[in-house]
């Protein structure tokens, strides 16, 4: 796991260790409690779910399910309206019934337990034995949206048939099918990486963009449903280049493409800038190969490249109701927009800010020498454009 985070230990009791092992395993979002209804365990990725948000994984460990400490820590972690004490307890009233039924003491046990802002609710309760499993509406609050969802609990019991505890298995209100359909073809790792920079923040990385020359013409010869899929088709297999080099997807316009290569996601800035210059170059062979399964002529394709460094981005993921991307603002963003403006003919242009982070031992298997490259301003070239030449007519620039 990324950062300062460690994954809880195993709870002492092996039953409740076993599932809180295959539930981790599995990447679920759970909690597992004790007997008496304590908390015993939270998987990783229900914790870093919370750290996305709040910055802060301490589960109450031990404390009893509506102590105090309890619903306080629930109040923080779902957020929204979870974070009110009408809802508070009004998942009190929805669950207490079944701890009620196996709390040593009955109405003066629970009572000695509960959050005091509960208490006056125990009396009111009839105690009824749980079912082996029951689900329950919730809200849980992932990068600051209040997720509907659902919590099943399920009883758990050892092999001998004694209740050991509880598992509350949390799951957003999406249907499985819908899940399954947003994530189908969904990278890993790369998912990993746009966790990474859930919080906006200021991040050092080398700027790919790419955008498909002539297109216009190309469109307008083939059927909108011919141009649509070797659209389609050089999107996803850029994408899946740009992701085997450690970078993330930015933003899709029509047939351009944005990667953004973190220094702290690949390990320095130099590593950084080599992976988006081997992209870019892998790119090209990306569509050749559409091109062919397209049965468009190569001729009539051709990319052109802006690369760049980013020393002040600033990044971050953004969610909305329709869409999860990574977009990043800066100056920098604008200039690396210049420079693929400029670099028309099929050229890749690097700018010399980008160049001059590659170590020699990731320069020279590229065929670059950082320290003997020569640069050409923006301004200088001849294929300048006029945008170039008012925003950024110093940018220096070589091609790779």
């Amino acid at each position: 796991m990324a950062g300062s985070f460690e994954s809880l230990p195993p709870p002492d009791e092996p039953t409740l260790a076993a599932w809180a092992a295959a539930l981790s395993e599995a990447g679920h979002w759970a909690y597992l409690f004790d007997a008496s209804w304590r908390y015993a365990h939270a998987t990783d990725d229900l914790r870093l779910g919370i750290r996305d948000t709040f910055t802060t994984t301490n589960v109450p460990l031990g404390s009893h399910f509506f102590s105090a400490e309890a619903t306080r820590f629930r109040a923080m972690a779902a957020g929204g309206s979870m974070a009110t004490l009408e809802s508070r307890r009004a998942v009190f009233s929805r669950l207490a019934r079944y701890v009620l039924g196996t709390t040593p003491g009955g109405h003066d046990g629970l009572r000695r337990v509960v959050d005091p802002d509960l208490a006056d609710l125990a009396d009111e309760l009839a105690a009824e034995d749980h079912p082996a499993i029951w689900t329950l509406p919730t809200d849980f609050t992932f990068a600051g949206s209040a997720v509907p969802s659902f919590a099943t609990w399920i009883a758990l019991a050892d092999s001998d048939g004694t209740l050991v505890g509880y598992c509350c298995l949390l799951k957003p209100a999406a249907g499985m099918a819908q899940l399954a359909a947003a994530v189908a073809m969904a990278d890993p790792s790369h998912l990993e990486r746009m966790r990474a920079v859930q919080s906006p923040d200021r991040r050092p990385a080398a700027i790919l963009m790419a955008d498909l020359e002539a297109s216009t013409p190309l469109a307008r010869r083939m059927s909108t449903a011919q141009y649509f899929s070797f659209v389609r088709r050089f999107v996803r297999a850029a994408d899946a280049q740009i992701i085997d080099e450690g970078g993330i997807v930015g933003r899709h316009a029509g047939d351009g493409v944005v990667a953004f290569f973190l220094a702290e996601a690949i390990g320095s800035e130099s590593a950084a800038a080599r992976a988006c210059i081997v992209a870019a170059r892998a790119l090209r062979g990306v569509l050749a190969a559409v091109a062919e399964r397209s049965e468009i002529a190569q001729p009539e394709l051709s990319l052109r490249f802006g690369l760049h460094w980013g020393a002040t981005l600033y990044m971050g993921r953004i969610n909305t109701r329709g869409r999860s991307e990574v977009n990043a603002l800066g100056d920098e963003m604008n200039e690396t927009a210049r420079i693929e403006a400029c670099a028309s003919g099929g050229r890749a242009l690097a700018s010399k800010s980008l160049i001059e982070r590659l170590a020699r031992v990731d320069a020279e298997p590229l065929g670059l020498d950082a320290g003997r490259t020569t640069y050409t301003p923006l301004a200088e070239r001849a294929t300048a454009t006029d945008k170039a030449r008012r925003d950024a007519p110093s940018i220096a620039v070589c091609e790779v």
